[in-house]
């Protein structure tokens, strides 16, 4: 049930908006099965619309397709009779994703682990991104809370869009639609705030939402958050219509207000260009777009600013060797503009040995990265010396951090009460290193022995099944940590991420 299809081209230039729509569980451990595929191939330079395609898919099982999942998104066991089942249209789907950058809402938690276990069904390598841009995320963070929960029937219902219709080719549309009309009033916004920005006149042809004075009053304080990235979909019937700011551009550099405002991570800092494109690239390159953010603790996020704060030399120090008096927070220059702020001790990087941590709770995938792959952590007891330098550091980062302006909620970075228990505890993140196709854990982790003899653990691929038994609940290890920050969709706090761990064979 294909809507329309075209030769794909060959430089996989063009990024991929698209959605899936599935059964809904209806018990614990039962997964989801695909019922539709919808995709757009969109010109990266214009955003103009190049190709669709839409298919209904028939499970395996229809019983799964339940009266709750119909009301969810229409699609009834009838509806897919004669629709292809996923092996069919799988080279299709792999042809319209692989190497190119995906683009949609949610698509992070959402779409992409639906994606890869569709493939891993039918014994099939899943197709891998360029690079990822979930709007929910980029929407979050750029946008603010202006459209409430920022799903998007919130965001359609925001801007008169119509209702939501749960059907993957409208849905994929939907979003473009919803990012063209936010980048407008934040394009705006920037214009306002910096009439550097102002072209001598605004071409002809060029769109502006009915909403966007109204709607973008509050905007500047969102736009001047300079965050590091850490989790909607687009449509084009109205986007030839707006044209390039700058004649004669014809590269991927070309100034364009929308693919700017997905880009440009500080619009109105300093002489920023809010219109380059090679900020998309750099993020592209660099594997660090979208990320995650946790339910109950930090969000994780393997940015390369992070990754590479675990290779500067550090003052490693023992808990009790921790002068509180001598941490300070400070801001320093982020690599990509504005600032970021930074935890030190004595006025130098440090990082923190702390021996005999208790694992808690075993190894968490709950949360995948732009390529479906899980973010990687484990909640270990804290003990009253850990508690007592985290909570320093806690205090000084929160304090500095509320004068900053940003209005993200602070979440402290030692959690002393939830549903299972008031012992205090702290979340340790491993990072992943991301080298095309291929990623590694980039925590060091060593095997020690009762005689104290020590091997380090060398994992041929990156497989979470493999580490988890590592990490099981009452497992003791040594932990070497530094200390991240992060504000990023209304959260900060501090994160601790683990540079080596030695696991103790007890």
């Amino acid at each position: 049930m294909a809507a329309t299809t075209a030769t794909m081209t060959g430089d996989r230039s063009e990024i991929a908006f698209f959605d899936v729509e599935t059964t809904v569980p209806t018990r614990t451990g039962q997964g989801f099965a695909l019922l539709e595929f919808g995709a757009i191939l969109v010109c990266p330079k214009t955003l103009v619309e190049l190709h669709n395609y839409s298919t209904l898919i028939c499970p395996s099982n229809p019983s799964l397709i339940s009266t709750l999942s119909v009301r969810c998104n229409g699609i009834t066991r009838e509806a897919v009779t004669t629709a292809p089942s996923f092996s069919d249209i799988a080279d299709t789907v792999f042809d319209i994703l692989h190497g190119r950058i995906w683009a949609g809402h949610n698509i992070l938690r959402f779409d992409c682990p639906r994606i890869r276990e569709a493939f891993a069904d039918i014994g099939r390598s899943p197709p891998e991104p360029k690079g990822t841009i979930d709007s929910l995320a980029l929407l979050t963070q750029k946008f603010g809370r202006r459209a409430g929960d920022m799903k998007m029937a919130s965001l359609a219902t925001y801007f008169k869009l119509g209702k939501q219709t749960h059907r993957s080719l409208d849905d994929v549309r939907m979003n473009l639609e919803v990012l063209k009309y936010c980048a407008t009033v934040l394009f705006l916004v920037t214009l306002i705030h910096d009439e550097s920005s102002l072209p001598e006149t605004f071409p002809e042809n060029s769109w502006v939402s009915p909403n966007a004075i109204t709607r973008s009053r509050r905007a500047s304080k969102s736009m001047i958050d300079t965050t590091d990235s850490n989790g909607n979909t687009p449509s084009s019937s109205e986007l030839e219509r707006i044209p390039e700011l700058t004649p004669g551009n014809n590269g991927m550099e070309g100034n364009h207000p929308i693919l700017s405002f997905v880009t440009s991570s500080s619009v109105v800092h300093g002489n920023t260009d809010p219109f380059d494109m090679s900020l998309l690239r750099d993020e592209v390159n660099t594997e660090s777009l979208e990320r995650d953010v946790s339910m109950e603790e930090n969000p994780v996020s393997e940015s390369s600013e992070m990754l590479s704060a675990a290779a500067t030399v550090s003052e490693i120090l023992q808990l009790e060797e921790v002068d509180v008096p001598s941490i300070k927070a400070s801001y320093v220059p982020h690599p990509r503009g504005g600032e970021k702020m930074k935890l030190l001790h004595k006025n130098g990087d440090f990082e923190l040995h702390c021996p005999c941590l208790k694992v808690r709770f075993g190894l968490s995938t709950k949360f995948v990265d732009h390529a479906g792959r899980p973010r990687l952590s484990f909640m270990v007891d804290a003990s009253p010396s850990l508690c007592r330098v985290l909570d320093a550091c806690d205090k000084l980062a929160m304090n500095l951090f509320q004068g900053s302006g940003s209005e993200s909620n602070w979440r402290h970075v030692v959690v002393r009460h939830d549903k299972y228990t008031n012992y205090p505890k702290v979340r340790i993140n491993i990072p992943t290193l991301v080298d095309g196709n291929v990623a590694q854990y980039a925590t060091e982790m060593y095997q020690k022995e009762g005689s104290g003899t020590m091997q380090k653990l060398v994992f041929s691929k990156f497989d979470p099944e493999e580490l988890e038994p590592w990490l099981n609940p009452g497992t003791f290890l040594d932990a070497y940590l530094f200390l991240d920050t992060y504000d990023y969709q209304n959260r900060a706090g501090i994160r601790i991420v683990a540079k080596k761990l030695v696991i103790h064979n007890e």
